[in-house]
């Protein structure tokens, strides 16, 4: 066993005097050994769980610990082994429900803590140590934060007991080298920017070097190039195993001793073959992704940076200071080197480009948590609102995280019953509009009725403006075609009083339509013909009185103008139209009177127009909530218990549940093809080929219940974020042929990405088959179908499982017959 330095040794002391403790140090300086120490002082203090950010690091670990004959078992969530051990490896998420639950362990590690801030996995790792019970000590692991304080008084405002150590010296002292400014004599064939750079490095026995590369394509296409470039004295022999496990690709560049190192690789010849050559000093050069630098568990003497960006989330993504901290924390092996170094390029991305920043919590809240607790509570009797509302006032920030029921819990017993503050705060703000009807009363605007206008009055309220006193606002009421100031807002033609005996003392319309012109011939005019639909401009004055004397009043009459009378002017001819029987869209009040454009105001609804607490919702955001959120897609009633599709998003994380639950609905979604279709939630865009990503009938059945939302985490325009069609085709085919899986890879789809879909499915189904009973056979037939197909010791065949459909099989074909064919033009 190492003697601790200084740092080291205090950190173990707060350990054994049973505190919180934060270490902060740079990567390689041997944070792990607290730990280590910790759990072989010879005192039996309880289980120990020490968790990291992969699984292949969690395997890492485990093989490290029992080579030293530690009894350590494992939890990732696709493998659980050994679960009583005293310790325990593996992933956050696999811990996250014990923790809550309040049976957490004894000492809980968490290395990489500034996963925290991680938009897709931070909630989990914030939820975790926001909810570890008292008697679980919490040790927190991280060289790339930059304010650790304010987490030990995050830990200290929840009531723990936690501090500090932080250590800034490397182990391994870094220096900057500008490979290309060195002068040596490279071979001809060395001509590629990447050839001189890693050329020029060696030749200073600055080897072996890790560079870290943009994308997948990038990190092959430059190994293959430097292993052709670079001059190669001392070929690497593999073994057949080691050839069958990488592959010929990797045979070729590993033969000169230069490896590239992505997620499409397989586990076995990432960490089997490549890993361990890289640790044995075996290889002079290994090109890995970026994506990849804090899941890397080797260090060569010098680090290089092909990129200063990369892509993530179909965005290209600069890198930030941390994330360079992390890969130049890569140079320089403890023991082995006295200096590390970073080598510069042509980006100039510089050491002192690389620092730690201020964590920060993920602005997203975590469903399936407040989810499940929130159902915990209702079973309790207490307030579901009030049991999340807790948990988020125990999260990593200094503001109130607003779920939209703070409020509204407050105030419950209130007119309009609304559970949240923004479906409180848009009611109230949701005025309606009145009207002044004809007995002075005020009542709701109903939709506009169309009535003659002779049947039609305008109200004129009295002026209370000069009253000492109030006074009463009944109208009188005029009739509007006597009104000509009201008919003008109906007309746009000349108003002419009529006689009492002729239309009621009201108003019609004069509207000039043709002259008199010699040779007793008429003029019509533009907007006669119009009316009539009549094509020349001149008739006879016997074609006048046969044709288009009786074509006006038949005209008119259809229009509910009924003509009364020509009037004449000289050569001008006029027509008089009746306005008793134009129809005119009014307002009739409860009293059966038809008012034309009533006094209107705007008020409150009727339930805030009493309410009390109606002028503090006013105040109210608008802004929609995840409490609002959850209320819209049906995932807690009104008094924030969660519903049976609530209780299934309360299973998984972010939208899957979603997805899961809306599938489960639709009774004619067979069972039996849910199963693999399951694997589509993690298929992202390397699975869907030539097909459209967003296919299928999980993700159909996600956008028909929940339409085109988008929520950030849960939804993207309906559909699960992660989602990705085609990964159920190649996991059926390969749990019915397992000798199928290589076939299966293309340019863009490697080996260890379908080994990661079907580990990530096999989690799922083991998730969904250990999920309780919600009291619906259609769920416990799910669950056993899960627990069927999960279960390894039963060969496939022997499962009660139907065989592949037409359609299956037909697309099974064309992708594995497109998956070959490409295979062949490489």
């Amino acid at each position: 066993m190492l003697v601790p330095d200084l740092w080291q040794h205090e950190a173990i002391s707060y350990l054994r005097e049973g505190k919180d403790v934060i270490v902060s140090a740079p990567t390689g300086s041997g944070k792990t050994l607290i730990f280590e120490i910790w759990a072989n002082d010879g005192k039996s203090r309880g289980q120990a769980v020490y968790t990291v950010p992969t699984r292949a690091l969690a395997n890492d670990k485990l093989a490290e610990w029992r080579s030293k004959g530690w009894n350590v078992g494992i939890a990732t969530g696709d493998l659980s082994e050994n679960l009583d051990a005293p310790i325990i490896v593996g992933t956050l998420e696999a811990q996250k429900n014990r923790i809550i639950d309040g049976s957490g362990p004894k000492l809980l590690v968490i290395d990489e803590y500034q996963m925290i801030g991680d938009a897709e996995r931070g909630l989990n790792y914030e939820l975790a140590i926001a909810q570890a019970p008292p008697s679980t000590q919490l040790l927190l692991l991280s060289g790339s934060v930059n304010n650790p304080q304010h987490l030990e008084r995050w830990l200290n405002r929840l009531g723990r007991k936690a501090v500090t150590v932080s250590h800034t010296q490397r182990p391994v002292p870094l220096e900057e080298v500008f490979p290309l400014h060195l002068r040596h004599q490279l071979p001809r064939n060395v001509t590629s920017y990447w050839g001189q750079f890693a050329s020029g490095a060696l030749l200073e026995d600055l080897g072996p070097i890790l560079i870290f590369a943009p994308r997948r394509a990038a990190a092959e296409k430059l190994a293959k190039d430097l292993a052709r470039q670079l001059p190669n004295p001392n070929p690497l022999v593999l073994n057949e195993e080691q050839k069958r496990i990488v592959g010929e690709t990797l045979v070729r560049t590993l033969s000169s001793r230069v490896a590239f190192h992505h997620s499409g690789l397989s586990y076995a010849a990432r960490a089997g073959v490549i890993e361990p050559l890289a640790k044995a000093g075996q290889l002079r050069v290994v090109v890995a992704t970026m994506g990849l630098a804090s899941g890397i568990n080797f260090s060569l003497r010098s680090v290089a940076l092909a990129a200063d960006s990369y892509r993530r989330n179909y965005q290209e993504q600069s890198l930030a200071p941390d994330e360079i901290l992390q890969m130049i924390g890569r140079a320089g092996r403890r023991g082995i080197d006295e200096t590390g170094y970073v080598l510069v390029g042509a980006n100039q991305i510089r050491m002192r480009d690389a620092y730690p920043i201020d964590l920060m919590r993920s602005q997203l809240i975590d469903w399936s948590t407040l989810l499940r607790i929130m159902h915990d509570a209702s079973e309790r009797a207490t307030s579901p609102f009030q049991a999340a509302i807790s948990v988020q006032k125990r999260l990593f920030t200094t503001k109130p995280i607003y779920l939209g029921v703070e409020v509204a819990m407050n105030h419950p017993n209130v007119p309009c019953g609304l559970p949240t503050d923004p479906e409180r705060a848009r009611m109230v703000r949701s005025l309606v509009s009145q009207f002044l009807n004809s007995q002075g009363e005020w009542e709701d605007l109903s939709p506009p009725t169309r009535l003659p206008l002779s049947e039609v009055s305008i109200p004129v309220y009295p002026d209370t403006s000069k009253a000492t006193k109030p006074s009463r606002l009944e109208p009188a009421l005029i009739p509007l075609h006597s009104s000509q100031p009201g008919l003008a807002a109906v007309t746009t033609g000349q108003l002419i009083r009529l006689a009492e005996e002729q239309d009621g003392q009201g108003y019609a319309q004069l509207t000039r339509i043709a002259d008199h012109l010699e040779n007793h011939r008429i003029l019509l005019n533009k907007r006669l013909r119009k009316l009539l639909k009549w094509k020349g401009r001149y008739v006879s004055k016997k074609r006048w009185e046969d044709k288009i004397i009786p074509l006006i009043e038949k005209t008119c009459a259809e229009q509910n103008t009924p003509f009364l009378r020509f009037h004449e002017e000289g050569r001008r001819i006029s027509m008089i139209t009746s306005l008793a029987k134009l129809p005119v869209e009014t307002n009739v009040d409860q009293h059966g009177v038809a008012l034309w454009r009533p006094k209107l105001r705007k008020v409150p609804p009727e339930s805030c127009r009493s309410c009390h607490f109606a002028q503090s919702c006013q105040t109210l955001p608008t802004t929609t909530t995840a409490a609002l959120q959850w209320r819209r897609l049906k995932l807690i009633d009104e008094e924030g218990k969660p519903t049976r599709r609530g209780r299934i998003v309360s299973f998984f994380s972010h939208g899957d549940g979603l997805a899961i639950a809306a599938s489960i609905e639709d009774e004619h979604y067979a069972l039996e093809d849910l199963v693999f279709d399951l694997a589509n939630l993690d298929g992202g865009f390397r699975f869907s080929g030539e097909d459209h990503r967003w296919e299928g009938r999980i993700a159909e059945a996600s956008r028909n219940t929940y339409g085109p939302q988008n929520i950030q985490g849960y939804l993207e325009n309906g559909y699960p974020p992660n989602y990705g069609f085609g990964a159920a085709d190649i996991v059926r085919s390969i749990y019915h042929h397992p000798q199928t899986k290589h076939q299966w890879v293309t340019d863009i789809l490697g080996v260890g990405d379908i080994d990661r879909i079907v580990i990530e499915w096999r989690s799922r189904l083991r998730q969904i088959a250990n999920t309780p009973t919600l009291g619906w056979e259609r769920w416990d037939q799910f669950k056993a179908r899960c627990a069927a197909t999960l279960n390894e010791t039963v060969s496939p065949s022997s499962i009660d499982l139907p065989d592949l459909s037409l359609d299956q099989r037909k697309r099974l074909s064309h992708r594995l017959h497109l998956s070959q064919f490409k295979n062949r033009q490489q």
